[in-house]
């Protein structure tokens, strides 16, 4: 496995994304985020990591989930203002 910094990888194990910051023959220097937003920077043996391609079809469907739940926010919105509208009336 071929790597260069910039590289998204995975320890074979699982676990966060991890980018690759620098290759030394058998050695990678990288750098993730932590569940807490804590900036991580370790050299990790190659043997432990696996290449991944982030997937832009699964960016987009989190992004058409969260318009999902954006537009039954604003119907909830909508409903709540048509109660108070009928309560005024009545």
């Amino acid at each position: 496995m071929e790597l260069k910094p910039g590289d998204v990888v995975m320890l074979k194990s699982g676990g966060h994304p991890i980018t690759v910051v620098e290759v030394e023959e058998d050695k990678v220097e990288c750098l993730w985020m932590g569940t807490d937003g804590d900036l991580f920077r370790e050299t990790l043996p190659l043997v432990a990591l696996e290449s991944t391609e982030l997937d832009p079809e699964d960016d987009e469907e989190e992004d058409d989930e969260d318009e999902d739940d954006d537009e039954e926010e604003e119907d909830d919105e909508d409903n709540d203002g048509d109660r108070k509208k009928k309560r005024k009336a009545a």
